[in-house]
């Protein structure tokens, strides 16, 4: 197998995990880009790296920490949302926010962690643990929850407060959803995909995303369907079965880029 069949399923959630850690798409396929460049360059040296998955993640970062592209942000091409991401990222530092993304995000495990930024399990650790303290204290927030399955809105609800956020209504239906955000303007959505009456939640979504803008978070059990790499493309995306770390992460990284959900067209709603 060639070193492009290896990369290519994990390439989607590089370009997400490049989003996360620079605050805007086009600065992270930036990086993308690079990495794929040195692989395609250097490929025995990539293989050399161990498993395929770290190796593509240790040179991405390898490339981050070395690339002028890093230290340079131009504010007046920068949107009102990138802008705020800029201004969250500035806050936290580069190391244990990285560490974060790698084990809630992405799943590494903390040796994995280590392996990839170089440095013992304790300390991955460590810059794990100050990332996510340092995080929930910037982005308290409210919270609608749309989801039909009980427990699983339980679990959900659960996680929010333990979180330090407020959840401010759980609708199981589109006309539930639209209502509760109309009462609430909650400053983050979670939303399953299908619902209790037989709709979608993204068609719930549009019509919220219609009235005013908020974070949202998606919940699929197929997410291959939308990291695409193609408009329109929701920025947060949770899996079914989800992990709790996982879910902690992806709302994180929702209030703490300050990424504006926008409306997706009706086709795009339909066909998920």
């Amino acid at each position: 197998m060639s070193v492009s069949q290896e990369i290519s399923a994990h390439i989607p959630y590089l370009r997400r995990f490049g989003r996360a850690l620079s605050g805007s798409q086009g600065g992270g396929d930036a990086y993308v880009l690079a990495t794929l460049e040195a692989i395609v360059a250097d490929p025995e040296a990539f293989r050399e790296g161990g498993e395929t998955r770290a190796s593509l993640y240790r040179t991405f970062l390898a490339l981050w920490g070395s690339m002028p592209m890093n230290e340079h942000v131009d504010h007046n091409v920068l949107s009102p949302d990138e802008r705020g991401a800029r201004r969250n990222l500035d806050a936290i530092p580069l190391r244990p926010r990285v560490a974060f993304l790698l084990a809630a995000l992405e799943g590494f495990d903390i040796k994995e962690v280590a392996s990839i930024l170089g440095v013992g399990a304790q300390e991955a650790a460590h810059l794990i643990d100050q990332a996510g303290k340092e995080i929930a204290n910037q982005i308290r927030t409210d919270v609608l929850i749309i989801e039909d399955e009980p427990f699983i809105a339980l679990d959900i609800q659960t996680l929010v407060e333990d979180l330090g956020h407020r959840v401010v209504g759980v609708a199981r239906t589109h006309k539930e959803a639209v209502q509760a955000a109309r009462v609430h303007k909650p400053g983050l959505i979670l939303a399953d995909i299908q619902l209790a009456d037989g709709s979608s939640g993204l068609e719930a979504v549009n019509q919220i995303l219609e009235e005013f803008e908020a974070p949202v978070i998606f919940i699929t059990a197929y997410p291959e369907r939308f990291l695409t790499g193609r408009p329109p493309e929701p920025a947060f995306l949770i899996t079914k079965p989800f992990g709790v770390d996982s879910l902690k992460a992806v709302i994180s990284q929702a209030l703490f880029f300050d990424r504006r959900s926008q409306k997706r067209n009706g086709r795009e709603a339909v066909e998920a």
